[in-house]
């Protein structure tokens, strides 16, 4: 059976739906219809119902409170009522049998002691549930073939799991969001992450394309509520997409990328509400070249460590030393630029938290700096391109639109993939350097 799985598999297609592509019946009726516009579209994972208008909880949201409010021993019903009435409405409107008791299931469960991860992950096995019915397809359970290691990353046994349960023919549900450690107990991604799970089906049954469908028309060249109405994305390398994911220009979840990459599957971001629009096209290279840069994107919020030493490069060890300070106060960081004499450790404000004084208190005492400073208020945006590294001008252009701008540069790292250059600059400017940026290299 797998060894004709694998024959045909480069005609499937996987599909990821997210939760507003999924909100209520309406939705799931218009989902059914893109699946039935290609029998190709055989492998489909599901979100939890996201938000039908913005006032509206998501169930992950309800799920994670009602683990809550058992664990504190209070009744979880008028919680969980919420939740019940939203998936019966959904069945009863396609006409699904069944729901209420998978519904009086969870519940008891949680009423337990369910833990959290296993609580939050029935949005999607409910979901996975309903519209494998809807469909008349299989429903498979991630539970029983996504695996996490010792050290909570995903085990490869995972894709066999995944090929050992289906077959050549006939269309498969999966819950996306979660699977089982270790242990053999239910684990969850991060949010978002049934991204990563579409990802995994997608590499387990060879698909030629995954499609990850949502509520917007692919990825745009910058943050539409800084830029007015920016130019979309038609194709981008995984490697660019991961410098722009890297500053949360993405609606895909980063780690998303790396099991289609490594089997060479192209991605494409696609709109439920306009599946007649193209998407962006994600690859291993692509052919758009007409631009000198694919994207921008940033993010503010930072905090440079500034450490200056007379001789400090010529002190063995100095820099391991002081990133070993930053590890043992279980501190990541961002970026690390040095000189002769000084370097500086680029951090965010969150990871550094209420710990700057320990951090300065331990530099002082290990490195015995001549000074050591911590400056707040630094934004870091990235100008993402394939080859741009390559293009004689590119810096020029980037430095003159942001000192047209009026805008200093307190920081700048190129990036050794040669396809980013990343600046830092004050806050306050942080908008007006992206629509500075963007104005030089694309209006």
């Amino acid at each position: 059976m797998c060894a004709k799985l694998e024959q045909n598999a480069n005609e499937s297609i996987t599909c990821k739906f997210g939760g507003t592509s999924l909100a209520d019946s309406k939705q799931i009726e218009r989902v059914v219809g893109i699946l039935n516009q290609d029998a190709d579209r055989r492998f489909i994972v599901v979100s939890a119902p996201g938000k039908r208008t913005p006032s509206d909880k998501k169930i992950t949201d309800l799920l994670y409170l009602c683990h809550q409010t058992a664990k504190e021993g209070l009744d979880v019903e008028s919680v969980f009522s919420v939740i019940r009435q939203r998936y019966e409405s959904i069945a009863a409107e396609l006409n699904v049998d069944g729901v209420t008791g998978w519904l009086d299931t969870v519940e008891a469960e949680i009423k337990r002691g369910a833990g959290k991860d296993w609580a939050a992950s029935r949005g999607e096995y409910l979901h996975a549930r309903i519209l494998a019915n809807a469909l008349d397809a299989t429903f498979i359970d991630t539970a029983e073939c996504v695996r996490f290691d010792s050290e909570g990353r995903l085990n490869p046994v995972s894709y066999d799991l995944i090929l050992e349960r289906v077959s050549n023919t006939g269309r498969y549900v999966f819950p996306g969001f979660y699977g089982t450690d270790a242990r053999g107990q239910i684990r969850t991604f991060s949010r978002g992450g049934s991204d990563v799970t579409g990802a995994i089906v997608a590499r387990a049954v060879r698909s030629r394309v995954y499609e990850n469908w949502t509520d917007v028309d692919g990825l745009l060249m910058a943050d539409p509520r800084i830029v007015d109405s920016p130019l979309p994305i038609r194709e981008v390398t995984y490697s660019e997409l991961r410098e722009l994911a890297y500053m949360g220009a993405s609606v895909l979840h980063d780690e998303a990328i790396f099991p289609v990459s490594e089997a060479q599957i192209p991605i494409n971001i696609r709109n439920t509400n306009a599946p007649e629009q193209p998407g962006t096209w994600i690859a291993p290279t692509r052919e758009n070249s007409e631009l000198p840069i694919v994207g921008i994107a940033g993010r503010s919020h930072f905090s440079t460590i500034y450490v200056e030493k007379a001789l400090m490069n010529q002190e063995k060890g100095f820099g391991r030393r002081l990133l070993e300070i930053l590890e043992n106060h279980h501190i990541s960081y961002e970026h690390a630029p040095s000189s002769i004499d000084s370097m500086s450790v680029i951090l965010s404000n969150e990871e550094l938290g209420e710990r700057e004084a320990m951090v300065r208190a331990d530099i002082a005492r290990v490195l015995q700096p001549d000074r050591v400073e911590v400056l707040p208020g630094l934004a870091l945006i990235a100008t993402v391109g394939q080859g741009m590294s390559h293009r004689v001008g590119v810096a020029k252009c980037l430095f003159s639109a942001l000192s047209d701008s009026s805008v200093n540069v307190r920081m700048i790292n190129q990036g050794a993939s040669e396809i980013n250059i990343i600046v830092g600059v004050a806050d306050s400017d942080y908008e007006k350097a992206i629509r500075a940026i963007y104005s030089a290299f694309v209006v």
